[in-house]
């Protein structure tokens, strides 16, 4: 399922990815501290994202209660695939040839690289 997640959303996300289901109260308790958000704000991305289909609602009971419809990976591989179109014209060349050229890769990131290519030909 190919669903794309703001930045706001996924914080949303990473709430329910960790502790689900939750309540609207839960998560805005959760995400207040660090966010500023209010109560209206998180009712506001919830409905987003119900709409979307990256959350489904229980209403069956008097609070409200919000499970995710699609899994970190997935999420994690829609993000991949968009930044590395939108920054490296899709080529995961690219990204790694920027990273070593800025250092940003240690040795050991380096090396755990070519073991997952290794791997990933046998």
């Amino acid at each position: 399922m190919s669903v794309q997640v703001t930045e706001a959303e996924w914080k949303i996300m990473e709430c329910l990815w960790d502790h689900a289901p939750q309540t609207m109260g839960e998560i805005t308790a959760t995400l207040e501290p660090e966010t500023g958000w209010t109560r209206q704000t998180v009712i506001t991305l919830l409905k987003r994202m119900t709409e979307k289909g990256a959350v489904s609602m229980d209403d069956s009971e008097r609070a409200k209660k919000y499970v995710p419809l699609i899994t970190r990976e997935e999420a994690s591989t829609e993000e991949t695939h968009k930044f590395l179109n939108h920054v490296f014209k899709g080529k995961a060349s690219l990204l790694v040839n920027h990273l070593v050229d800025s250092g940003d890769l240690s040795e050991d990131d380096l090396q755990e690289i070519l073991n997952v290519m290794r791997e990933e030909k046998k």
